[in-house]
């Protein structure tokens, strides 16, 4: 019965984190100041680490707040703090084709619906106490084994991205 309550624990935290991902990824599309907007992105990717937790992969929610809640939105803040956009609330931010992006959205929220129903099907995660736990050893090998060139790469793209930055934002 303890495993029982513990799926609706779990359940509820899902649905709790889930909300709270879909307002901050809306605030993100619909607030007007670009820095805000980075911040409502940090509370959609700590809800993405959240729910690896949820699932008991702590190592891959670690990471998720290192790399992208640490070391993305850092670059991405710093590379609009260097340039010289205006900081703040701007006008004329919105596309004049925002009409036709809500049912294109909507029809690819549909078709990825789908085709995740369509694949998984009635497929359940095992419960708790009957899931096999993976060394982290093994996760972060088969992660960085494979793709370690395309991280290594990954770190020289944002490294350059920031000396644009600097030379973008520098006065002459």
């Amino acid at each position: 019965m303890v495993a029982a309550d513990l799926l609706v624990a779990q359940n509820i935290g899902f649905g709790v984190i889930a909300l709270l991902m879909i307002v901050g990824a809306l605030r993100v599309v619909t607030v007007k100041n670009v820095v805000h907007a980075a911040l409502w992105l940090v509370i959609v990717l700590s809800g993405a680490a959240a729910q690896y937790l949820l699932l008991s992969a702590e190592f891959v929610a670690v990471t998720q707040v290192l790399v992208y809640v640490g070391a993305v939105m850092v670059l991405f803040l710093f590379g609009t703090m260097l340039t010289r956009a205006k900081i703040g609330a701007e006008v004329d931010l919105n596309n004049t084709n925002w009409k036709i992006a809500i049912p294109v959205s909507l029809v690819l929220l549909g078709v990825t619906s789908w085709v995740l129903i369509d694949g998984f099907g009635d497929e359940q995660l095992p419960p708790p106490d009957q899931a096999a736990p993976v060394p982290v050893q093994v996760l972060s090998d088969d992660i960085f084994g494979p793709y370690l060139l395309p991280f290594w790469a990954l770190s020289f793209v944002l490294l350059v991205a920031v000396i644009g930055a600097i030379v973008l934002a520098r006065k002459d």
